[in-house]
């Protein structure tokens, strides 16, 4: 162990693999009198998990921070600053952007309500120490070829360890969703007993209410698309946060099925198993949303009707439409959980449906108007049938017929009857539809 500007630091050589040259990749910036500049965060933690643990995480964006530095000395030296808040610069050369060291404390509520503090005394130890967790408070000398890890970050990433760096974590309520959201990032890491009771605290003392709907989103949208999103409900679960952010989904645990369905019985765990199958059959997060809200309406059924859930589609509804409106989900998230909770029953029924019926569904799911929203809808509808104990790999020749179904009706338009001599008017629209019923059935007698 040696110090580097008073901070305890390991050497990490470059031979130990190639992905160290991601550290050291690029040009060296430009120097001002005492400064120094370090590589932080994800680019740092994202290269050692490569290195230790052979992940193969991609390594984004190198983020600097610097010490010793004035933002008037960064403006001379030809940085462009684009913060206002604390100051950050991007290089004049690579674009890369480098904060100054800075301290944070908090003053008020809010994501606003800090106290920042950058100046040049400010060290790089201070700067790292106001971060969440020890695996994002490392930096690397890119210089020297050293590794700065002064709260235990590099032995928590071998060991597998999600653990809060300081007992400042609690200053910010969004920690609480970063931290599940890194549990689903890197679903074979732990979380720290120390840190789960911090957590649980925030949450039984209603820290989490003063997160903007915005800030929320962004982090569930954020887990939606990483590698075992389920990890970030359990984590919220646990810590008792689960019922803040997303009371809709907590309210689904405990609540019964009927085992000849649904051989988990428990409504939670299918919820969760039917994520995980969103999960293999696709990476968008709006698909693996719209399965997360699904069976929503299970939730509200009565006591005395459990384990029967008749009629909790329509009943999920309102309840996927109040949540997104608290949340302020993107119009393509809501579009599409509200269509697959609405009809996901029916695109189960479907080789039992009437033709017409059918047509029905294809026309709710925008299936003539938008291909890519109907090929979303019934991935998620099939992460639902296979979200089921022992039933993980079955076929779905639901959507098979859906698709095909809809291929058939597809070029079926009004311009061929006005053609063969009939008004234009109410009438066209009746025609158009007994041919697309027409072609449907037709469809469905092969299945027979």
């Amino acid at each position: 162990m040696t110090a580097v500007n008073g901070v305890a630091g390991v050497g990490y050589r470059r031979g130990r693999g190639s992905d160290t040259r991601a550290l050291a990749a690029g040009r060296r910036i430009a120097q001002i009198g005492g400064m120094k500049a370090y590589l932080v965060g994800g680019i740092v933690r994202d290269t050692l998990l490569n290195l230790e643990l052979g992940l193969g995480v991609e390594c984004k964006d190198r983020d600097w921070v610097v010490v010793g530095a004035t933002p008037q000395e960064m403006l001379a030296a030809g940085y462009r600053q684009v913060g206002a808040d604390f100051p950050v610069f991007l290089h004049p050369e690579t674009g890369e952007e480098h904060a100054l060291a800075r301290t944070e404390r908090r003053q008020g509520r809010g994501h606003r309500g800090f106290v920042v503090h950058a100046a040049p005394d400010v060290t790089l130890e201070a700067d790292l120490a106001r971060r969440d967790l020890t695996i994002n408070a490392m930096a690397y000398d890119e210089a020297a070829d050293r590794l700065i890890d002064p709260y235990g970050g590099l032995a928590d990433l071998r060991g597998g360890v999600l653990r809060h760096v300081s007992p400042a974590f609690v200053e910010d309520p969004l920690r609480v969703l970063r931290v599940a959201r890194f549990a689903a990032r890197l679903p074979e890491f732990a979380l720290a007993d120390e840190t789960r009771v911090l957590m649980a605290g925030m949450a039984a003392g209603g820290d989490l209410a003063e997160l903007t709907p915005e800030r929320v989103w962004n982090e569930i949208a954020r887990a939606l698309g990483e590698r075992r999103p389920r990890r970030f409900l359990e984590v919220l679960r646990d810590a008792g946060a689960l019922a803040v952010v997303l009371p809709e989904v907590e309210r689904l645990f405990g609540v019964p099925q009927p085992a000849i369905h649904h051989p988990e019985i428990d409504t939670g765990l299918h919820t969760l198993m039917a994520l995980d199958a969103a999960c293999g059959l696709s990476p968008d997060p709006a698909v693996r949303f719209a399965a997360l809200l699904h069976d929503v309406g299970k939730g509200v059924t009565p006591t005395g009707k459990l384990p029967a859930h008749h009629g909790h589609d329509a009943a999920g509804v309102p309840l996927v439409e109040t949540l997104c409106e608290r949340l302020r989900v993107p119009n393509r998230f809501r579009d599409l959980a509200v269509d697959v909770c609405r009809e996901h029953v029916r695109v189960h029924d479907a080789l039992r449906l009437r033709p017409a019926t059918v047509l029905d569904v294809l026309e709710r799911t925008r299936a003539f108007r938008d291909a890519a929203h109907f090929d979303a809808f019934l991935l998620a509808c099939q992460a639902d049938a296979r979200g089921r104990l022992g039933r993980e790999s079955d076929p779905y020749p639901q959507a098979d017929l859906l698709r095909r179904a809809r291929e058939a009706a597809l070029p079926v338009a009004g311009a061929q009857f006005v053609a063969q001599g009939h008004a234009a008017g109410p009438r066209i629209g009746e025609l158009v539809r007994q041919e697309r019923v027409r072609r449907i059935r037709t469809v469905m007698a092969r299945e027979v």
